[in-house]
């Protein structure tokens, strides 16, 4: 068996292009949508990460505001910076690359920017929101990997769904959202206190890994035909190559081989993250 492979680079340009549109209207109305980015210090892959966005809003036609600072910038600096792009009606959204320097404090960071222009989901307003059901911005990679299974048509309700990591970020907000009532599947999450995630995940019709640990999901913890989603993305030495580097997943690849449908690291996820961001900064803009 050699599992589907879920093109998350396609879907991810599919629903860009969507957005460039609805970009358009809006800018015919008068109004660019527009994101602050904000970055402290110049930690390697968050520059990577943040000239990606930047790329994506400029190519969908939005305006992307590029705030850089110096590493030793102070809380009460960012904090003043923060204000004043929440009372900036040309500001659509704001997003404080993470993560920030020790000194600062990260939550105390997210629940400054304002729940109107939280548009990766971190105000805890916004994850109240999330958890209760209600209107507002969805956390973007989770949002993604939910445009995923509907893009290829997995069954999601009734389904035993494992997920592997815990995270603020990923694996606690995908779990809160699988179990709402339009996807009623049933939610596993698996973590460091776990004592056997083999036995969980040869249960899962759907694993979605998001722990941060190289090829941890094997081919003999998966049943036949599972739905394998790879969130994971980690840097592990190679000499051999050129950078002394290679990137790979949660999941061994080797698992092409047994599952359903399955998405390689790099490049199926991470394209979706970056979309559903300018779909909430679209969504932000728009006054209706």
């Amino acid at each position: 068996m050699s599992a589907v492979i879920m093109d998350g680079k396609a879907l991810g340009m599919k629903i860009r292009e969507d957005i460039k549109i609805k970009s358009c209207k809006l800018k015919e109305k008068g109004i660019t949508p527009c994101l602050a980015v904000v970055l402290v210090g110049d930690d390697p892959a968050s520059l990577s990460y943040v000239k990606s966005k930047e790329k994506a809003l400029k190519e969908a036609g939005m305006e992307s505001r590029d705030l850089r600072l110096p590493e030793n910038t102070s809380e009460e600096k960012l904090l003043s910076i923060i204000d004043e792009l929440n009372k900036d009606d040309k500001v659509h959204g704001i997003l404080v690359q993470s993560p920030v320097p020790k000194h600062i404090n990260e939550e105390k960071i997210n629940a400054a920017v304002s729940p109107l222009k939280d548009v990766d989901c971190f105000h805890p307003d916004s994850v109240g929101n999330m958890v209760l059901g209600r209107k507002g911005f969805l956390p973007c990679t989770p949002h993604g990997v939910l445009a995923l299974l509907k893009e290829y048509k997995i069954p999601v309700s009734g389904a035993n769904v494992v997920i592997v990591g815990r995270s603020n970020i990923v694996g606690k907000p995908l779990a809160n959202l699988l179990i709402r009532r339009e996807y009623n599947a049933t939610v596993t999450l698996c973590h460091t206190g776990t004592k056997d995630i083999k036995f969980h995940t040869l249960q899962a019709d759907i694993i979605i890994a998001a722990a941060g640990k190289p090829d941890l999901i094997k081919p003999d913890m998966i049943k036949e035909g599972a739905v394998v989603i790879d969130v994971g993305i980690n840097r592990v030495n190679d000499a051999s190559l050129p950078k002394g580097y290679r990137l790979c997943g949660d999941v061994d690849p080797a698992v092409a081989d047994k599952a359903g449908f399955y998405t390689p690291v790099p490049g199926e996820v991470g394209p979706m993250t970056i979309a559903m961001l300018l779909h909430d900064v679209v969504e932000a803009a728009n006054p209706v």
